[in-house]
This record gives C-alpha cells, sequence and structure tokens, in this order.
C-alpha cells in the first residue's frame, strides 16, 4: 500500500506525493521491510510524513526521520510496551 491511501482527501502536487512515497518506503524498511511492518505502524508513519509535509518539509531523508523520531514506542497500537518504571528510590532492581 502506497502513502496515496493515507491522503483522505489531502492534496499536494504529483512531485510531493513521490517525495513522500520514497520517505515512507525508506520508513517502513528501517522496520525491516514492507511486509514485516504492521498497519498502526505503517498508518503512523505515513500520517507523520503527511504532516511534515504539510509543513512544507519535502526531503525524502528528513521526511522518514523525522516520522520515525514522532513515533511513540509505549503506543499500545504499535505493539511495543511502555518502558518499566523504575521502583523508589529510582533504580533497577539488579535481583
Amino acid at each position: 500500500m502506497s502513502i496515496r491511501a493515507y491522503l483522505d482527501g489531502q492534496t499536494f502536487d504529483g512531485e510531493t506525493i513521490r517525495l513522500m512515497g520514497i520517505a515512507f518506503e525508506m520508513a517502513l524498511a528501517s522496520f525491516g521491510g514492507t511486509p514485516g511492518c504492521d498497519d498502526p505502524v505503517r498508518a503512523a508513519l505515513a500520517h507523520n510524513i503527511i504532516a511534515l509535509a504539510k509543513g512544507g518539509d519535502r526531503n525524502p531523508e528528513r521526511l522518514c526521520e523525522g516520522a520515525l523520531k514522532a513515533l511513540n514506542p509505549s503506543d499500545p497500537l504499535l505493539g511495543s510496551p511502555p518502558p518499566a518504571e523504575l521502583p523508589e528510590g529510582g533504580q533497577a532492581d539488579e535481583g
């Protein structure tokens, strides 16, 4: 599925869509390739890239990097558990 599926009626010129598509594929590749990347991650990456492009960025490398940085690893939709909380005192149990 290309980034076009996530545009939700938003309009961009053809070149911008092409550049966003490159950034999307780069971001997906960082998860080990498109087949292993599940739908919530794909959607989050696409929406992050689109938001950055709406802000005027057209560089695929920056769009990719920004989309990856914007992912919230504690989001339950992304399948990653939140980081473990440290016990009182601020140190992890070494036991």
